[in-house]
């Protein structure tokens, strides 16, 4: 199994956790974003540079991931991608994307865009906190 983190947006907090969490089972993990993460030297830690561009980090964690992998996005869409591939999801409050929840989570998400876009709700997600990084 590899791990690959959506890392445009990724939790410093959560990025720690992970990181600890690599070296102890020894599990390898690629960062993929539109621009170089700084990582500590790990054989178990890559980074993935994707083109710039509309969704060229989350088509480049498409082409890489293979059954049984974890992608951890909080990106609905790519979620959803991800599983069809037979990878699984996480999001990085702890949230896992399954297949019996993927769909409402991208109905939800497209009905929430469109209240913002027309004004009837502004704002996003409630910020990062502690509670996050423990259900994580």
């Amino acid at each position: 199994m590899t791990i690959y983190v959506d890392a445009d947006a990724f939790p410093r907090q959560i990025r720690d956790v992970l990181l600890r969490a690599s070296k102890r089972l020894s599990i390898p993990v690629t960062f993929v974003a539109n621009r170089y993460v700084r990582l500590p030297p790990s054989e178990l830690l890559t980074c993935e540079v994707a083109p710039e561009g509309p969704d060229q980090a989350d088509d480049r964690i498409v082409e890489l991931v293979e059954t049984g992998d974890l992608v951890i996005t909080a990106d609905v869409p790519l979620a959803d991608r991800v599983i069809n591939e037979g990878a699984h999801a996480l999001d990085p409050r702890g949230v896992l994307y399954t297949p019996d929840n993927i769909k409402e989570r991208l109905a939800t998400r497209d009905l929430m865009a469109d209240l913002r876009d027309g004004g009837l709700v502004t704002g996003g997600p409630s910020s990062f906190g502690k509670r996050n990084v423990q259900s994580f």
